[in-house]
């Protein structure tokens, strides 16, 4: 049986994280000083937190021996999701009771138990806390599992409280709503609010019934769409009553949220190919016009310059142009060559000639001669490390070292590049992986681009059942990490 918990470090734990919120920390900061503390507490080798979405989950926060997984995709139907969601809040279980790859790499690590507790708000699962042990005889008992259930609900109380959680939106919450229905009189008053309709406003029937709509009510027979205070977008319909009851009215109603970012993505895509095509585009036909109108007074050297400038930018919008249609484009082909074993360290060399000429003299090279071969798409790893170094290089100081490097554990290989930049903020390290997502906004950005290469990378990896993730470099910088399967 592990150690009775410490409830000492437990107490003085949470002074420190309850310090960390009345001071205006919030979110993975908080998240993860909850899980060091967790893990000194329970005397655990490692801890996890996996956040849940309509279409599954993926660990945002790990300490110790289970700082790997930090990024790592959770499909829906994982086994350990299955027994958290469906079983009592806090529970615990042999890591080779369960099956997939993901037990097997636990046991390869030395974890062999496995504490796991489900953080829900109203009912709802937004989360699973983890604890790993190594000793697969070391149960615990009732205290454990109350200081698993009493972290978990400090961790549910972090999203209620909307202070930087959830990571990806709304997650479950919306993933379960459905069509609501309402009966109204003359006057526009609730007579009938079904339960979906409580789950779409969130309104209570109690609360509602003898009261007006909480939203406009269009015309009999017309739709209009509703934005909610909280952000969220109804459809809303209505019509008479059947059986000719006039004096009452049916309003059916629906969470269009979905759509409306789908409208937003559009007009966004439009807005940001316009404004990141401009610059390569003007620049190519500036100097294009100086040569064709003026070839006989320029220099041999500004014209070999031109030339060169023409083609730096020529590459940028190649880069652009792949970037946008790939982005546009959810079953392209990124990535989707069968998975094969091949030498990453060879691979990441020849990468490495694709890279932009100006980046090239920056990069720091630290790669081992005997890394064992990942199991993906070699051609697709081009573009990882472009993508990667390039972003590196751009939130980093003009000559500043850009270093990669690699190592391999008995599952995974990996490879980092790490910048000594402006760093990222630890709400923003997944965030950043969204389609468009800029860390700065408007004309007057310092560091222009079209916010897809981090988006395509996730994109390419996770199809290689790999993983990447983002972290804040201890010295200064940002450490970009991607992981794939051992060949």
């Amino acid at each position: 049986m592990p150690e009775r918990p410490d409830y000492a470090a437990l107490i003085a734990g949470h002074t420190v994280i309850i310090e960390m919120i009345n001071s205006g920390d919030s979110g993975l900061p908080v998240l993860n000083h909850l899980l060091r503390l967790a893990q000194r507490a329970l005397g655990a080798t490692g801890m996890a937190f996996v956040e849940y979405g309509p279409a599954g989950g993926r660990v945002i926060a790990a300490t110790g021996a289970a700082d790997w997984t930090l990024g790592r995709p959770v499909p829906a139907a994982d086994p350990v999701t299955t027994r958290v969601l469906v079983g009592p809040r806090a529970q615990e279980f042999r890591v080779d009771t369960l099956d997939g790859e993901l037990a097997h790499q636990l046991t390869g690590r030395g974890l062999r138990r496995m504490m796991a507790a489900r953080a829900e708000i109203g009912g709802v699962a937004v989360g699973g806390l983890h604890a790993f042990f190594p000793r697969a005889d070391d149960r615990g008992d009732t205290e454990h599992h109350t200081v698993m259930a009493y972290l978990a609900s400090c961790v549910a109380h972090i999203y209620g409280d909307q202070t930087g959680l959830p990571v990806h939106g709304d997650g479950a919450v919306l993933a379960a709503l459905a069509d609501g229905l309402a009966i109204v009189d003359r006057d526009g008053y609730v007579r009938l609010w079904n339960p979906a309709a409580e789950r779409v406003t969130g309104h209570q029937a109690a609360r509602m019934i003898n009261q007006p709509l909480p939203f406009p009510l269009p015309p009999p027979g017309q739709v209009t769409d509703h934005r909610l205070p909280d952000g969220r977008w109804l459809r809303i319909t209505s019509g008479e009553l059947p059986g000719g009851v006039v004096a009452y009215r049916v309003v059916t109603f629906r969470d269009v949220t979905d759509q409306h970012e789908r409208d937003y993505d559009r007009d966004l895509f439009i807005a940001v190919t316009s404004h990141e095509l401009r610059t390569p585009v003007t620049v190519i036909k500036g100097y294009a016009d100086t040569l064709s109108h003026h070839w006989e007074s320029i220099s041999e050297p500004d014209r070999r310059q031109a030339a060169r400038i023409i083609g730096q930018r020529a590459d940028e919008l190649a880069r652009l142009v792949d970037r946008l249609l790939a982005s546009a484009n959810d079953a392209g082909p990124v990535g989707g060559s069968p998975p094969l074993p091949f030498d990453l360290v060879e691979a990441l060399h020849r990468a490495l000639t694709d890279l932009p000429s100006d980046l090239r003299p920056r990069m720091t090279v630290r790669l081992p001669r005997d890394l064992p071969k990942a199991l993906g798409d070699r051609a697709s790893l081009s573009t990882v490390l472009t993508e990667l170094a390039t972003n590196a290089g751009k939130y980093s100081p003009a000559g500043s070292p850009v270093e990669l490097s690699a190592d391999a554990d008995e599952h995974t290989v990996a490879f980092r590049i790490s910048d000594r930049g402006i760093g990222i903020r630890p709400e923003h390290v997944e965030r950043a992986f969204e389609r468009f997502w800029q860390g700065e906004s408007g004309d007057r950005r310092r560091y222009p681009g079209a916010g897809l290469g981090l988006y395509l990378v996730r994109r390419i990896v996770e199809r290689q059942s790999g993983w990447v993730s983002l972290r804040p470099r201890p010295q200064g910088g940002t450490v970009a990490e991607v992981r794939l399967p051992r060949g």
